[in-house]
Protein backbone atom coordinates (compact mmCIF):
# COMPACT_ATOMS: atom_id res chain seq x y z
CA UNK A 1 0.00 0.00 0.00
CA UNK A 2 1.24 3.27 -0.45
CA UNK A 3 2.67 5.17 2.29
CA UNK A 4 1.02 8.73 2.67
CA UNK A 5 2.36 11.69 5.38
CA UNK A 6 0.67 11.95 9.04
CA UNK A 7 0.00 15.25 8.87
CA UNK A 8 -1.07 17.97 6.62
CA UNK A 9 -0.09 21.50 7.05
CA UNK A 10 -3.39 24.41 6.77
CA UNK A 11 -3.01 27.82 5.73
CA UNK A 12 -5.48 30.08 7.46
CA UNK A 13 -9.04 30.46 6.66
CA UNK A 14 -9.75 32.19 3.62
CA UNK A 15 -12.42 33.88 1.30
CA UNK A 16 -12.95 30.19 -0.56
CA UNK A 17 -16.61 29.83 -1.72
CA UNK A 18 -18.89 28.06 0.97
CA UNK A 19 -16.25 26.39 2.74
CA UNK A 20 -18.91 24.51 4.66
CA UNK A 21 -19.69 22.31 1.98
CA UNK A 22 -16.76 20.08 1.75
CA UNK A 23 -15.45 20.79 5.35
CA UNK A 24 -14.34 18.36 8.10
CA UNK A 25 -15.42 19.84 11.54
CA UNK A 26 -14.38 18.34 14.00
CA UNK A 27 -16.63 18.23 17.42
CA UNK A 28 -15.02 19.63 20.78
CA UNK A 29 -16.69 18.77 24.05
CA UNK A 30 -15.47 21.11 26.01
CA UNK A 31 -15.72 19.43 29.36
CA UNK A 32 -14.01 16.57 28.63
CA UNK A 33 -11.07 17.55 25.92
CA UNK A 34 -8.35 19.21 27.78
CA UNK A 35 -7.90 20.86 31.29
CA UNK A 36 -5.13 23.50 31.22
CA UNK A 37 -5.63 24.34 35.36
CA UNK A 38 -6.30 21.11 36.56
CA UNK A 39 -9.58 21.25 38.14
CA UNK A 40 -11.22 18.06 36.14
CA UNK A 41 -12.98 19.78 34.04
CA UNK A 42 -11.90 20.59 30.60
CA UNK A 43 -11.46 24.32 29.16
CA UNK A 44 -11.00 26.77 26.24
CA UNK A 45 -7.24 26.78 27.50
CA UNK A 46 -6.93 23.45 26.93
CA UNK A 47 -8.63 23.33 23.87
CA UNK A 48 -6.28 25.89 22.65
CA UNK A 49 -3.20 24.05 23.93
CA UNK A 50 -3.82 20.85 21.75
CA UNK A 51 -5.05 23.10 18.47
CA UNK A 52 -1.95 21.75 17.16
CA UNK A 53 -3.26 18.11 17.35
CA UNK A 54 -6.05 19.06 15.12
CA UNK A 55 -4.14 20.73 12.77
CA UNK A 56 -1.98 17.60 12.33
CA UNK A 57 -5.23 15.38 12.45
CA UNK A 58 -6.34 17.58 8.98
CA UNK A 59 -9.98 19.05 10.10
CA UNK A 60 -10.79 22.21 8.18
CA UNK A 61 -12.80 23.68 11.21
CA UNK A 62 -14.25 22.77 15.07
CA UNK A 63 -16.77 23.15 16.73
CA UNK A 64 -17.39 23.53 20.78
CA UNK A 65 -20.31 22.77 22.99
CA UNK A 66 -21.78 25.36 24.99
CA UNK A 67 -18.89 27.07 27.10
CA UNK A 68 -21.36 29.47 28.75
CA UNK A 69 -22.20 30.51 31.91
CA UNK A 70 -24.32 27.66 33.10
CA UNK A 71 -25.27 25.72 36.18
CA UNK A 72 -24.25 22.30 33.90
CA UNK A 73 -27.32 20.89 34.95
CA UNK A 74 -27.61 19.01 31.27
CA UNK A 75 -23.93 19.61 30.70
CA UNK A 76 -24.09 23.39 29.26
CA UNK A 77 -27.16 23.05 27.36
CA UNK A 78 -28.72 24.93 30.20
CA UNK A 79 -27.38 28.84 29.51
CA UNK A 80 -27.63 31.30 31.91
CA UNK A 81 -25.80 33.48 30.20
CA UNK A 82 -25.46 34.11 26.67
CA UNK A 83 -22.75 36.57 26.32
CA UNK A 84 -20.26 35.10 28.94
CA UNK A 85 -17.96 31.99 29.61
CA UNK A 86 -18.57 30.24 32.77
CA UNK A 87 -15.71 30.31 35.03
CA UNK A 88 -15.17 26.71 34.67
CA UNK A 89 -14.04 26.94 31.13
CA UNK A 90 -12.38 30.33 31.06
CA UNK A 91 -13.15 33.76 30.12
CA UNK A 92 -14.04 36.05 27.00
CA UNK A 93 -10.54 36.81 27.08
CA UNK A 94 -9.69 33.30 27.02
CA UNK A 95 -12.22 32.72 24.31
CA UNK A 96 -10.83 35.65 21.94
CA UNK A 97 -7.61 33.92 22.11
CA UNK A 98 -8.47 30.71 21.29
CA UNK A 99 -10.46 32.25 18.32
CA UNK A 100 -7.25 33.62 17.22
CA UNK A 101 -5.09 30.97 17.73
CA UNK A 102 -7.43 28.84 15.81
CA UNK A 103 -7.72 31.67 12.90
CA UNK A 104 -3.74 31.44 12.82
CA UNK A 105 -3.61 27.50 12.29
CA UNK A 106 -5.99 27.62 9.44
CA UNK A 107 -9.37 26.39 11.28
CA UNK A 108 -12.66 28.03 11.74
CA UNK A 109 -15.03 27.76 14.71
CA UNK A 110 -18.08 26.80 15.11
CA UNK A 111 -19.82 27.19 18.37
CA UNK A 112 -23.15 26.10 19.39
CA UNK A 113 -26.16 28.06 20.27
CA UNK A 114 -29.07 26.75 22.50
CA UNK A 115 -32.49 28.58 21.43
CA UNK A 116 -34.95 26.77 22.36
CA UNK A 117 -34.98 26.82 26.48
CA UNK A 118 -32.31 28.59 28.82
CA UNK A 119 -31.64 27.58 32.48
CA UNK A 120 -33.99 27.96 35.38
CA UNK A 121 -31.12 30.03 36.45
CA UNK A 122 -30.97 32.68 33.52
CA UNK A 123 -32.36 36.00 35.13
CA UNK A 124 -35.67 36.04 32.87
CA UNK A 125 -36.70 32.90 34.21
CA UNK A 126 -36.01 34.30 37.58
CA UNK A 127 -37.66 37.57 36.67
CA UNK A 128 -40.72 35.44 35.07
CA UNK A 129 -41.47 33.44 38.90
CA UNK A 130 -41.03 36.81 40.72
CA UNK A 131 -43.67 38.69 37.95
CA UNK A 132 -46.77 36.15 38.39
CA UNK A 133 -49.28 35.09 36.03
CA UNK A 134 -50.27 37.23 32.68
CA UNK A 135 -46.83 39.33 32.82
CA UNK A 136 -44.62 40.26 30.25
CA UNK A 137 -42.04 38.30 32.00
CA UNK A 138 -43.60 35.31 31.59
CA UNK A 139 -44.74 35.19 28.80
CA UNK A 140 -41.00 34.87 27.23
CA UNK A 141 -42.14 31.45 28.48
CA UNK A 142 -44.22 29.29 28.02
CA UNK A 143 -46.30 29.13 31.24
CA UNK A 144 -49.90 28.04 31.14
CA UNK A 145 -52.60 27.27 33.94
CA UNK A 146 -53.33 23.85 35.10
CA UNK A 147 -56.45 21.63 34.60
CA UNK A 148 -58.28 20.09 37.17
CA UNK A 149 -60.39 22.11 39.78
CA UNK A 150 -57.87 23.88 41.21
CA UNK A 151 -54.98 23.51 38.60
CA UNK A 152 -53.39 20.43 39.74
CA UNK A 153 -53.49 18.59 36.53
CA UNK A 154 -50.12 19.56 34.05
CA UNK A 155 -51.66 21.65 31.24
CA UNK A 156 -51.36 18.65 28.74
CA UNK A 157 -49.97 15.11 28.67
CA UNK A 158 -46.41 15.46 26.90
CA UNK A 159 -43.57 13.76 28.19
CA UNK A 160 -39.74 15.37 29.06
CA UNK A 161 -36.86 13.83 26.53
CA UNK A 162 -34.92 12.90 29.40
CA UNK A 163 -37.72 11.35 31.08
CA UNK A 164 -40.81 12.10 33.35
CA UNK A 165 -43.82 15.18 32.84
CA UNK A 166 -42.46 17.76 30.47
CA UNK A 167 -44.45 20.57 33.07
CA UNK A 168 -43.46 21.65 36.24
CA UNK A 169 -46.20 23.19 38.88
CA UNK A 170 -44.72 26.93 40.42
CA UNK A 171 -45.26 28.28 43.70
CA UNK A 172 -46.50 31.67 42.88
CA UNK A 173 -45.05 34.68 44.86
CA UNK A 174 -47.99 34.73 47.35
CA UNK A 175 -46.70 31.54 48.46
CA UNK A 176 -50.09 29.81 46.87
CA UNK A 177 -49.74 26.76 43.90
CA UNK A 178 -49.64 28.45 40.43
CA UNK A 179 -49.25 27.83 36.67
CA UNK A 180 -47.64 24.98 34.71
CA UNK A 181 -44.09 25.90 33.28
CA UNK A 182 -43.27 23.64 29.76
CA UNK A 183 -39.78 22.25 29.66
CA UNK A 184 -39.42 19.34 26.95
CA UNK A 185 -35.86 18.62 28.56
CA UNK A 186 -35.09 18.93 32.04
CA UNK A 187 -36.89 20.88 35.07
CA UNK A 188 -33.83 23.62 34.99
CA UNK A 189 -34.64 24.19 31.53
CA UNK A 190 -37.66 26.01 30.62
CA UNK A 191 -39.14 26.21 27.25
CA UNK A 192 -38.59 29.56 25.56
CA UNK A 193 -42.24 30.74 24.22
CA UNK A 194 -40.61 32.13 20.34
CA UNK A 195 -43.94 33.94 19.79
CA UNK A 196 -42.96 36.52 21.39
CA UNK A 197 -41.21 39.05 19.64
CA UNK A 198 -38.66 39.84 22.43
CA UNK A 199 -36.90 36.30 22.10
CA UNK A 200 -36.47 36.93 18.88
CA UNK A 201 -34.66 39.98 19.27
CA UNK A 202 -32.70 38.94 21.92
CA UNK A 203 -31.20 35.58 20.03
CA UNK A 204 -30.51 38.25 16.78
CA UNK A 205 -28.08 40.66 19.45
CA UNK A 206 -27.05 37.14 20.62
CA UNK A 207 -26.01 36.09 17.19
CA UNK A 208 -24.81 39.09 16.37
CA UNK A 209 -22.35 39.35 19.81
CA UNK A 210 -20.80 36.36 18.79
CA UNK A 211 -20.31 37.37 15.14
CA UNK A 212 -18.71 40.82 15.86
CA UNK A 213 -15.93 38.35 17.95
CA UNK A 214 -15.31 36.31 14.61
CA UNK A 215 -16.71 32.64 15.34
CA UNK A 216 -17.72 31.23 12.25
CA UNK A 217 -20.69 29.87 12.43
CA UNK A 218 -23.21 28.31 14.91
CA UNK A 219 -24.49 24.78 15.71
CA UNK A 220 -27.88 25.09 16.50
CA UNK A 221 -29.48 22.79 19.61
CA UNK A 222 -32.79 21.28 18.72
CA UNK A 223 -32.92 23.11 15.87
CA UNK A 224 -36.57 21.63 15.11
CA UNK A 225 -37.81 23.23 18.40
CA UNK A 226 -38.95 26.72 19.37
CA UNK A 227 -42.05 26.94 17.94
CA UNK A 228 -44.96 25.09 19.84
CA UNK A 229 -48.48 24.01 18.13
CA UNK A 230 -50.47 27.20 20.13
CA UNK A 231 -53.21 24.61 20.66
CA UNK A 232 -51.00 22.48 22.89
CA UNK A 233 -53.02 19.55 22.07
CA UNK A 234 -52.47 16.05 24.16
CA UNK A 235 -49.92 13.31 22.17
CA UNK A 236 -51.33 9.92 21.24
CA UNK A 237 -51.82 7.81 24.32
CA UNK A 238 -48.18 5.77 24.68
CA UNK A 239 -46.75 8.01 22.52
CA UNK A 240 -42.97 9.95 23.64
CA UNK A 241 -40.33 11.43 21.31
CA UNK A 242 -36.78 10.25 22.67
CA UNK A 243 -33.67 11.99 22.55
CA UNK A 244 -32.93 10.52 19.38
CA UNK A 245 -36.67 10.07 17.58
CA UNK A 246 -37.05 11.31 14.12
CA UNK A 247 -39.81 9.29 12.69
CA UNK A 248 -42.51 10.72 15.51
CA UNK A 249 -44.85 14.16 14.15
CA UNK A 250 -45.24 16.01 17.58
CA UNK A 251 -47.02 19.06 18.10
CA UNK A 252 -43.84 20.50 19.85
CA UNK A 253 -40.99 19.03 16.52
CA UNK A 254 -40.86 20.60 13.57
CA UNK A 255 -44.16 23.02 12.96
CA UNK A 256 -43.77 25.13 10.20
CA UNK A 257 -43.13 28.56 12.33
CA UNK A 258 -39.22 27.72 12.63
CA UNK A 259 -38.60 28.60 9.33
CA UNK A 260 -39.21 31.94 9.53
CA UNK A 261 -36.49 32.05 12.26
CA UNK A 262 -33.95 30.73 10.33
CA UNK A 263 -34.69 33.06 7.73
CA UNK A 264 -34.14 35.97 9.97
CA UNK A 265 -30.77 34.69 11.47
CA UNK A 266 -29.90 33.59 7.73
CA UNK A 267 -29.79 37.71 6.79
CA UNK A 268 -28.22 38.29 10.10
CA UNK A 269 -25.28 35.82 9.34
CA UNK A 270 -24.94 36.28 5.69
CA UNK A 271 -24.53 40.36 6.45
CA UNK A 272 -21.49 39.49 8.00
CA UNK A 273 -17.67 38.69 6.06
CA UNK A 274 -16.31 35.85 5.63
CA UNK A 275 -18.91 33.08 4.92
CA UNK A 276 -20.42 32.64 8.44
CA UNK A 277 -22.37 28.93 8.75
CA UNK A 278 -25.59 28.06 10.46
CA UNK A 279 -25.92 24.15 11.27
CA UNK A 280 -29.01 22.17 12.50
CA UNK A 281 -29.43 19.87 15.17
CA UNK A 282 -32.85 18.73 13.53
CA UNK A 283 -33.97 15.34 14.78
CA UNK A 284 -36.73 14.99 11.62
CA UNK A 285 -39.18 12.99 10.13
CA UNK A 286 -36.81 12.24 6.92
CA UNK A 287 -34.44 13.62 4.59
CA UNK A 288 -37.20 15.62 2.77
CA UNK A 289 -38.17 16.93 6.06
CA UNK A 290 -34.74 18.28 6.60
CA UNK A 291 -33.90 20.04 3.07
CA UNK A 292 -36.94 21.82 4.01
CA UNK A 293 -34.28 23.46 6.80
CA UNK A 294 -31.59 23.97 3.76
CA UNK A 295 -33.45 26.12 1.26
CA UNK A 296 -31.49 29.20 -0.03
CA UNK A 297 -32.50 31.28 2.06
CA UNK A 298 -32.54 29.27 5.70
CA UNK A 299 -29.41 27.09 7.14
CA UNK A 300 -26.24 25.76 5.50
CA UNK A 301 -26.39 22.58 6.64
CA UNK A 302 -28.36 19.82 8.87
CA UNK A 303 -26.66 16.80 10.63
CA UNK A 304 -27.66 13.81 8.78
CA UNK A 305 -29.19 11.84 11.85
CA UNK A 306 -30.70 9.34 9.60
CA UNK A 307 -27.38 8.20 8.44
CA UNK A 308 -25.81 7.76 11.74
CA UNK A 309 -28.29 5.94 13.07
CA UNK A 310 -28.17 3.55 10.81
CA UNK A 311 -27.31 0.26 10.77
CA UNK A 312 -24.45 -1.57 8.97
CA UNK A 313 -25.85 -3.20 6.60
CA UNK A 314 -25.06 -2.76 2.80
CA UNK A 315 -28.70 -1.94 1.33
CA UNK A 316 -29.56 0.35 4.77
CA UNK A 317 -26.86 2.85 4.02
CA UNK A 318 -26.71 2.74 0.28
CA UNK A 319 -30.71 3.85 0.22
CA UNK A 320 -29.74 6.31 3.39
CA UNK A 321 -27.03 8.28 0.90
CA UNK A 322 -29.68 8.28 -2.02
CA UNK A 323 -32.30 9.65 -0.03
CA UNK A 324 -29.84 11.90 1.63
CA UNK A 325 -28.25 13.41 -1.43
CA UNK A 326 -31.58 13.30 -3.76
CA UNK A 327 -33.28 15.43 -0.85
CA UNK A 328 -30.90 17.97 -0.52
CA UNK A 329 -29.63 18.43 -4.26
CA UNK A 330 -32.93 19.52 -4.53
CA UNK A 331 -32.09 22.90 -2.29
CA UNK A 332 -28.71 22.96 -3.36
CA UNK A 333 -27.36 22.19 0.20
CA UNK A 334 -24.67 19.75 0.84
CA UNK A 335 -25.17 16.64 2.64
CA UNK A 336 -23.54 15.67 5.93
CA UNK A 337 -22.54 12.76 7.09
CA UNK A 338 -21.75 12.00 10.73
CA UNK A 339 -21.12 8.75 12.89
CA UNK A 340 -20.67 9.93 16.41
CA UNK A 341 -21.45 12.52 19.00
CA UNK A 342 -22.48 14.23 22.54
CA UNK A 343 -25.57 12.43 22.35
CA UNK A 344 -25.33 8.70 20.81
CA UNK A 345 -23.32 5.66 21.84
CA UNK A 346 -19.84 5.76 20.34
CA UNK A 347 -19.79 4.04 16.94
CA UNK A 348 -17.60 1.11 18.03
CA UNK A 349 -19.68 -0.17 20.45
CA UNK A 350 -22.38 0.63 18.40
CA UNK A 351 -20.92 -1.32 15.92
CA UNK A 352 -20.05 -4.54 17.76
CA UNK A 353 -17.80 -3.10 20.40
CA UNK A 354 -14.18 -4.96 20.76
CA UNK A 355 -12.07 -5.75 17.33
CA UNK A 356 -15.12 -5.87 15.14
CA UNK A 357 -16.57 -2.57 16.01
CA UNK A 358 -13.46 -1.22 16.10
CA UNK A 359 -13.05 -2.95 12.02
CA UNK A 360 -16.20 -1.65 11.01
CA UNK A 361 -15.97 1.86 12.58
CA UNK A 362 -12.44 1.91 10.79
CA UNK A 363 -14.32 0.82 7.69
CA UNK A 364 -17.13 3.06 8.17
CA UNK A 365 -14.76 6.05 8.35
CA UNK A 366 -13.37 5.52 4.52
CA UNK A 367 -17.02 5.20 3.04
CA UNK A 368 -17.65 8.21 5.45
CA UNK A 369 -15.05 10.43 4.18
CA UNK A 370 -15.49 9.41 0.40
CA UNK A 371 -19.24 10.55 -0.28
CA UNK A 372 -19.63 13.54 -1.63
CA UNK A 373 -20.75 16.46 0.93
CA UNK A 374 -19.19 17.44 4.44
CA UNK A 375 -17.76 15.59 7.37
CA UNK A 376 -18.36 15.93 11.30
CA UNK A 377 -15.86 13.92 13.41
CA UNK A 378 -16.37 13.48 17.73
CA UNK A 379 -13.62 14.23 19.41
CA UNK A 380 -11.66 10.50 20.44
CA UNK A 381 -12.90 8.82 17.45
CA UNK A 382 -9.83 9.37 15.78
CA UNK A 383 -8.34 7.25 18.31
CA UNK A 384 -10.68 4.10 17.91
CA UNK A 385 -12.51 5.24 21.48
CA UNK A 386 -15.22 2.66 22.56
CA UNK A 387 -18.02 3.86 24.99
CA UNK A 388 -17.57 3.35 28.52
CA UNK A 389 -20.28 1.56 29.71
CA UNK A 390 -19.29 0.68 33.31
CA UNK A 391 -19.28 4.04 34.37
CA UNK A 392 -19.96 4.15 38.60
CA UNK A 393 -23.17 4.98 39.27
CA UNK A 394 -21.77 7.78 41.67
CA UNK A 395 -20.21 9.35 38.66
CA UNK A 396 -23.18 9.48 36.26
CA UNK A 397 -24.37 13.16 35.68
CA UNK A 398 -26.91 13.14 32.40
CA UNK A 399 -30.23 14.24 33.84
CA UNK A 400 -31.62 10.84 31.76
CA UNK A 401 -29.86 9.16 35.10
CA UNK A 402 -31.95 10.93 37.44
CA UNK A 403 -35.33 11.34 35.78
CA UNK A 404 -35.68 7.64 34.62
CA UNK A 405 -35.55 7.04 38.09
CA UNK A 406 -31.90 5.50 37.82
CA UNK A 407 -33.00 3.28 35.01
CA UNK A 408 -31.45 4.47 32.15
CA UNK A 409 -27.48 5.59 32.53
CA UNK A 410 -27.54 8.47 29.90
CA UNK A 411 -24.89 9.83 27.37
CA UNK A 412 -21.89 10.15 29.96
CA UNK A 413 -19.98 7.44 28.46
CA UNK A 414 -19.43 9.19 25.63
CA UNK A 415 -18.45 11.99 27.13
CA UNK A 416 -14.96 11.01 29.42
CA UNK A 417 -11.82 12.76 29.16
CA UNK A 418 -9.64 12.06 25.70
CA UNK A 419 -6.62 10.07 26.95
CA UNK A 420 -3.67 12.25 25.80
CA UNK A 421 -0.47 10.67 26.93
CA UNK A 422 1.17 8.90 29.68
CA UNK A 423 0.61 5.31 31.27
CA UNK A 424 -1.95 6.51 33.63
CA UNK A 425 -5.44 7.59 33.97
CA UNK A 426 -6.29 10.37 33.07
CA UNK A 427 -3.90 10.21 30.40
CA UNK A 428 -2.47 13.43 30.12
CA UNK A 429 -6.02 15.26 30.16
CA UNK A 430 -4.70 17.60 32.77
CA UNK A 431 -5.63 16.67 36.23
CA UNK A 432 -5.20 13.84 38.75
CA UNK A 433 -7.24 11.03 38.14
CA UNK A 434 -9.34 11.53 41.30
CA UNK A 435 -10.24 15.20 40.08
CA UNK A 436 -11.31 14.17 36.15
CA UNK A 437 -15.30 14.85 35.93
CA UNK A 438 -16.10 12.03 34.84
CA UNK A 439 -13.49 8.53 35.47
CA UNK A 440 -10.77 7.47 32.63
CA UNK A 441 -10.45 4.00 32.12
CA UNK A 442 -7.06 2.75 32.53
CA UNK A 443 -7.27 0.14 29.37
CA UNK A 444 -7.20 3.48 27.54
CA UNK A 445 -3.71 3.49 27.90
CA UNK A 446 -3.38 1.54 24.73
CA UNK A 447 -5.25 4.02 22.63
CA UNK A 448 -3.34 7.01 23.91
CA UNK A 449 -3.17 9.74 20.84
CA UNK A 450 0.87 9.50 21.92
CA UNK A 451 0.63 5.44 21.34
CA UNK A 452 -1.38 6.04 18.38
CA UNK A 453 1.00 8.66 17.13
CA UNK A 454 3.71 6.31 17.10
CA UNK A 455 2.24 3.21 15.56
CA UNK A 456 1.62 2.93 11.73
CA UNK A 457 -1.19 1.15 11.43
CA UNK A 458 -2.93 2.51 14.79
CA UNK A 459 -6.77 4.37 13.75
CA UNK A 460 -5.48 7.67 14.51
CA UNK A 461 -2.70 7.17 11.46
CA UNK A 462 -5.91 6.03 9.73
CA UNK A 463 -7.58 8.60 10.40
CA UNK A 464 -4.74 11.24 9.04
CA UNK A 465 -3.82 9.72 5.95
CA UNK A 466 -7.44 9.51 4.98
CA UNK A 467 -7.97 13.01 5.64
CA UNK A 468 -5.15 13.68 3.39
CA UNK A 469 -6.08 11.61 1.08
CA UNK A 470 -9.54 12.94 0.94
CA UNK A 471 -8.20 16.32 -0.26
CA UNK A 472 -6.16 15.08 -2.55
CA UNK A 473 -8.43 12.64 -4.56
CA UNK A 474 -11.48 14.64 -3.87
CA UNK A 475 -11.52 18.20 -2.90
CA UNK A 476 -12.25 20.04 -5.33
CA UNK A 477 -14.75 17.54 -7.12
CA UNK A 478 -18.34 17.55 -8.32
CA UNK A 479 -21.05 16.05 -5.76
CA UNK A 480 -22.23 13.22 -6.94
CA UNK A 481 -21.25 9.34 -7.45
CA UNK A 482 -22.05 6.59 -9.84
CA UNK A 483 -22.82 3.28 -7.71
CA UNK A 484 -20.78 0.01 -9.25
CA UNK A 485 -22.00 -3.28 -9.46
CA UNK A 486 -20.80 -5.34 -6.61
CA UNK A 487 -21.79 -8.17 -4.62
CA UNK A 488 -24.46 -8.65 -1.84
CA UNK A 489 -23.22 -7.05 0.97
CA UNK A 490 -20.72 -4.65 -0.68
CA UNK A 491 -21.27 -1.13 -1.85
CA UNK A 492 -18.78 0.34 -4.52
CA UNK A 493 -19.22 3.49 -5.89
CA UNK A 494 -16.94 5.78 -8.09
CA UNK A 495 -16.40 9.93 -8.07
CA UNK A 496 -14.41 11.56 -10.62
CA UNK A 497 -11.99 11.98 -11.24
CA UNK A 498 -10.66 8.03 -10.76
CA UNK A 499 -11.82 7.44 -7.55
CA UNK A 500 -13.09 3.76 -6.47
CA UNK A 501 -14.67 3.23 -2.83
CA UNK A 502 -15.52 -0.13 -1.71
CA UNK A 503 -16.51 -1.44 1.35
CA UNK A 504 -17.32 -5.35 3.03
CA UNK A 505 -20.15 -5.48 4.96
CA UNK A 506 -20.07 -8.83 5.33
CA UNK A 507 -18.22 -11.40 7.11
CA UNK A 508 -16.66 -13.11 4.56
CA UNK A 509 -13.82 -11.86 1.73
CA UNK A 510 -14.95 -11.14 -1.57
CA UNK A 511 -13.41 -10.69 -4.98
CA UNK A 512 -14.15 -7.68 -6.74
CA UNK A 513 -12.96 -7.15 -10.21
CA UNK A 514 -11.42 -3.35 -9.18
CA UNK A 515 -8.30 -1.78 -11.13
CA UNK A 516 -6.62 0.80 -10.33
CA UNK A 517 -4.17 1.84 -7.39
CA UNK A 518 -4.87 0.78 -3.55
CA UNK A 519 -4.43 4.06 -1.94
CA UNK A 520 -5.45 3.28 1.16
CA UNK A 521 -7.72 0.48 3.04
CA UNK A 522 -8.90 0.09 6.81
CA UNK A 523 -7.63 -3.08 6.85
CA UNK A 524 -5.10 -5.89 5.10
CA UNK A 525 -6.35 -6.38 1.50
CA UNK A 526 -4.68 -8.19 -1.19
CA UNK A 527 -4.49 -7.26 -4.96
CA UNK A 528 -3.86 -9.53 -7.87
CA UNK A 529 -3.74 -7.97 -11.65
CA UNK A 530 -7.16 -6.90 -12.07
CA UNK A 531 -8.89 -8.63 -9.10
CA UNK A 532 -9.31 -6.87 -5.41
CA UNK A 533 -9.88 -9.67 -2.36
CA UNK A 534 -11.79 -7.11 0.17
CA UNK A 535 -11.98 -9.33 3.85
CA UNK A 536 -15.16 -8.62 5.90
CA UNK A 537 -15.88 -5.37 7.83
CA UNK A 538 -12.81 -3.69 5.31
CA UNK A 539 -12.98 -0.47 3.06
CA UNK A 540 -10.82 -0.08 0.62
CA UNK A 541 -9.47 3.77 -1.71
CA UNK A 542 -8.43 2.60 -5.30
CA UNK A 543 -7.18 5.43 -7.54
CA UNK A 544 -6.79 5.11 -11.32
Amino acid sequence: MQQVPDSVHLTAPTAHTHWWRHAVIYQIYVRSFADSNGDGEGDLNGIRERLPALVSLGVDAIWLTPFYVSPLADGGYDVADYRDVDPRFGTLADFDALLATAHDLGLRVIIDIVPNHTSSAHRWFRDALAAGPGSPERDRYVFRPGRGENGELPPNNWQSIFGGPAWTRVTEPDGTPGEWYLHLFDVEQPDLNWENPEVRAEFADILRFWLDRGVDGFRIDVAHGMIKDPALPDIAEGQKADMLDGHTRLPYFDQDGVHEIYREWRAIVDSYPGERALVAEAWVENAERVARYLRPDELHQAFNFEYLTADWDAATLRAVVDRSLAANNAVGAPTTWVLSNHDVTRHVTRFGGGAQGLARARAALLLMLALPGSVYLYQGEELGLPEVTDLPEEALQDPTWKRSGYTERGRDGCRVPLPWEGDEPPFGFGCSAERSWLPVPAEWRSLTREVQERDPDSTLSLYKKALRLRRELLLPAEDALHWADAPQNVLAFRREPGFTCAVNFGADPVTLPFEGEVVLSSGPVEQDGTHLVLPGDTAVWLRQ
